[in-house]
């Protein structure tokens, strides 16, 4: 796997998983086969409704969590909630989200 190394010193995998369009279902399959495959980058947003069911993939996989890159996005009408943070770290059932976008106006 190829890694870049952000801004931040983190260093993120240069292929992943986009779970847009995925329901529920397909989301989870996805992700179980793309960690399985060998994949360590996983991308979904709280507004594909499928945050669930990626953290039952990850947390299926039995693949350590500090292994898999989860990044996910907020939409400012979200984000302008104090607890968006946390309904999203529940959502996806972890502790922590490696890169989180917040979607806004140009």
């Amino acid at each position: 796997m190829e890694y870049v190394t952000l801004n931040n010193g983190v260093e993120m995998p240069m292929a992943g998983i986009g779970t847009f369009l995925l329901t529920p279902d397909e989301a989870e399959t996805s992700v179980t086969s793309a960690l399985q495959a060998g994949y360590r980058l996983i991308d979904t947003a709280n507004a594909y409704v499928n945050e669930k069911a990626v953290g039952r993939a990850i947390k299926k996989s039995g693949i350590d969590r500090k292994e898999v890159f989860l990044e996910t996005k907020l939409w400012p009408s979200f984000y302008e909630q104090t607890d968006a943070v946390e309904k999203t770290l529940e959502r996806l059932d972890t502790d922590y989200i490696d890169a989180r976008v917040i979607i806004g106006p140009s």
